[in-house]
């Protein structure tokens, strides 16, 4: 019997993908209680795997293989009260042919271990929190440092000798009898957690910006705290209300159109009740959660105590810090849904998945601007308020309306019919290209969404809003070709080198060897493809707030995440903060702060924008006054703050202003031979742009430009 390669394929993607269980390099491991987590693919192989033998029935782990067809059953007896559990036995199954292999280690005197039992099985299993605290103090010793030498029970033993510990229930004691996990913990004290805010919360911010908030808007602040969020938001004018169970216990838990449950899972030491606010708060949703949670991007901070699954602060409180991607399993695993990424520790839980996916949507919608009347015509000058609200829609879906989409769509149909005879008068006073321009705008932003929603789980067509639907419909004539066409464009989205050669055409960003520096608002100006390899980042670990600049690494499969704070006014703003995303491993983000008192500073920041960005113009002048003067030449001279400005006194250059003038103190001979060199510069850049402009132009007058300056230098006969 043959192996069916395409659907081993999908086993083995759906193992890489796998939110439950503990993936390794050449198999994924899930404890038998987690088996009804996984996705429906890996419950049917494996279901059909388990008939082949009754004595499958007392397994403790399967492990679904990744490089051939084949799952493993593992026994391990004691996996509940013994810290690392021996293997015992073991049943290898081809789930093909049913074929069955049968290995016993009850007698070996060095049978395999486990480690990290809590990797198995599910956040609500019994004992989760016991295993994961020991997990948590082996690794702060140190005994997991390197697991090719802890994995059979001879190797361990040795290992615990080593640092001078034994495990007794579940907890390291040194062999003196001294157990870290039984110092006496202080109380823990929830209520010590809340912030007094000057202004509104990251969630709550996030979720205005995303402009969830509509006239009628209704708002609860589940674990609200002091209440700052719930003030704030009012005085916007919404209505709003909050519960806190310290500050606010007397307020009733009302329903809300948008529930902000911001900062309070991270807060609960005890996973039941972290569980059990999580579903309350989602049960008061009507329309959309707002859940946040702390994220751990850096080491966890010194003299904190180690308990459950996280550590008590010196404040007395608890803070369980999430990974991202972990974050939002935690939320999916509990609530049954499909949590949106929004910010780095933000998600959005969206009550309708139509309107789950629009947002998705939106989220990679590219800015379009109407195309100007280029041709008056009388009939279109009669029409042109009435006709405006239709370009308006064309501009931002790319396509004419539907039924019903479109406000004075009796109007215009009693007028002109029908939308296309509408849409002819436009053509005749417009420029037809641009709209079709603005169409393949809005196709390119159909297939990256399209393609990064390959990632998670790809709606179904009746998941999707009607307005997308009708988007897809009228650009790519059916959902199968759009996400063939997403597709396609995903085999290419790992070469780095056709992303650099993007990269080197792009119009905007600034260019380097092995980078690709772009300001977050020239985002959307990009290929698709690159937009795609960003998103693969911000799709799962989300842009931390104040992130305003987006580095491309070329030399290997990184985004940065860039903070400029003061990008518009500084001349050369300094670099604040920095997190770096793996891209072959998501849950590797390194994240970094800079000295204040000298970081990295960014040049030449018109290369970073658009030329419609605000003071564009005031970038590209002082970097040409930059270039004149030679300051840009030696990149490693100028790259943090302090050396700058010392570079720019060695050329008797200062800054006011955010213009250079001479230092007043420069030598006068020195500023002769300085000015001489800015005036070639200047003269060889001028020339170089005239080139390029008669490039531009006509390719034929560069060419014959450059044939009569070669006649002119050629000597007389």
């Amino acid at each position: 019997m043959t192996v069916d390669c395409d659907r081993f394929a999908e086993i083995a993607r759906q193992c890489e993908t796998s939110a439950i269980g503990k993936l390794l390099p050449g198999a994924l491991y899930v404890h038998v209680s987690a088996l009804s987590a996984l996705e429906a693919p890996l419950q049917a192989y494996e279901q059909k795997a388990r008939q082949a033998s009754p004595q499958i029935q007392g397994a403790t782990l399967v492990k679904f293989s990744r490089d051939r067809a084949s799952l493993s059953y593992l026994f391990y007896p004691d996996f509940d009260n013994n810290p690392h559990p021996p293997l015992e036995a073991s049943i290898v199954v081809n789930p093909d042919t049913l074929e069955v292999q049968y290995r016993n280690y009850r007698n070996s005197d060095n049978p395999p271990i486990l480690h990290r039992k809590e990797t198995f099985v599910t956040p609500n299993y019994p004992g989760y929190n016991q295993f994961a605290q020991l997990t948590y103090h082996e690794e702060r010793l140190g005994l997991l440092d390197d697991p090719r030498f802890i994995g059979t029970q001879r190797e361990w033993q040795k290992r615990l000798e080593d640092f001078g510990v034994t495990i007794q229930d579940h907890k390291l004691v040194e062999r003196e009898g001294q157990t870290s996990s039984e110092l006496p913990f202080p109380t823990i004290e929830r209520h010590k957690a809340a912030l007094i805010r000057k202004s509104l919360s990251r969630p709550v911010r996030a979720a205005l910006g995303a402009n969830l908030f509509h006239s009628e808007t209704t708002f609860f602040d589940y674990g609200c705290g002091y209440g700052g969020d719930v003030e704030r938001v009012a005085a916007k004018g919404y209505v709003c209300s909050g519960w806190d169970p310290y500050y606010q216990p007397d307020t009733p838990k009302t329903a809300a159109d948008i529930v902000n449950l911001g900062y309070i899972i991270n807060v609960i030491e005890d996973t039941a009740e972290r569980r059990e606010a999580l579903i309350n708060a989602w049960d008061l949703t009507r329309r959309v959660l707002i859940v946040a949670a702390q994220v751990l991007i850096s080491d966890r901070v010194s003299n904190q105590i180690a308990y459950g699954d996280g550590v008590i602060t010196r404040r007395n409180t608890f803070q369980k810090y999430y990974e991202q991607e972990e974050l939002k399993i935690y939320i999916d695993q509990v609530l049954q849904v499909n949590a949106v990424p929004v910010e780095l520790g933000i998600y959005f839980v969206f009550r309708d998945e139509a309107q789950a996916e629009a947002f998705r949507a939106s989220r990679f919608h590219s800015r379009a601007t109407t195309p100007r009347i280029r041709v008056q015509l009388r009939n279109f000058e009669d029409y042109a308020e009435m006709l405006t609200p239709l370009m308006d829609f064309v501009t931002e879906r790319g396509r004419l309306p539907a039924k019903g989409e479109l406000e004075t769509e009796a109007v215009i149909l009693n007028e002109f019919r029908s939308y296309r005879y509408a849409w002819k008068l436009v053509l005749q006073a417009t420029d037809e290209a641009e709209w079709q321009e603005i169409a393949q705008t809005r196709r390119q932003d159909l297939q990256v969404y399209l393609a990064l929603s390959h990632f998670s789980k790809r709606p179904k067509v009746r998941e999707l809003s009607p307005t997308t639907k009708e988007d897809i419909k009228a650009l790519f004539g059916s959902y199968k070709k759009a996400c063939l066409f997403a597709d396609m464009m995903l085999f290419s989205v790992g070469d780095l080198e056709i992303l650099a050669d993007l990269c080197q055409e792009s119009s905007v960003g600034l260019k380097r060897r092995n980078s690709f520096t772009i300001h977050i608002s020239a985002l959307e100006s990009l290929k698709p493809l690159l937009r795609l390899y960003e998103g693969c980042a911000s799709r799962t670990i989300g842009r931390f707030e104040g992130a305003n600049v987006i580095k491309f690494h070329l030399n290997k499969p990184c985004i940065s995440y860039l903070s400029y704070p003061d990008f518009d006014n500084d001349p050369h703003p300094g670099l604040q903060v920095s997190m770096r995303v793996d891209l072959q491993d998501l849950n590797r983000v390194s994240y970094q702060e800079y000295n204040p008192e000298n970081p990295p500073i960014l040049h030449q920041k018109e290369a970073l924008v658009l030329p419609d960005y605000p003071n564009y113009e005031k970038f590209a002048r002082l970097t040409i006054q930059e270039q004149d003067r030679g300051l840009l030449e030696y990149p490693n001279k100028i790259r943090d703050r302090r050396s700058w400005l010392q570079y720019l006194a060695e050329q008797g250059c200062e800054m006011r202003n955010g213009r250079l003038f001479w230092r007043k103190d420069i030598d006068p001979y020195q500023l002769k031979i300085l000015k001489a060199a800015v005036n070639r510069r200047a003269s060889r850049r001028r020339k170089q742009e005239k080139t390029a402009q008669i490039a531009a132009q006509n390719p034929h007058d560069l060419a014959l430009e450059d044939a009569e300056a070669t006649f002119s230098q050629t000597p007389p006969i």
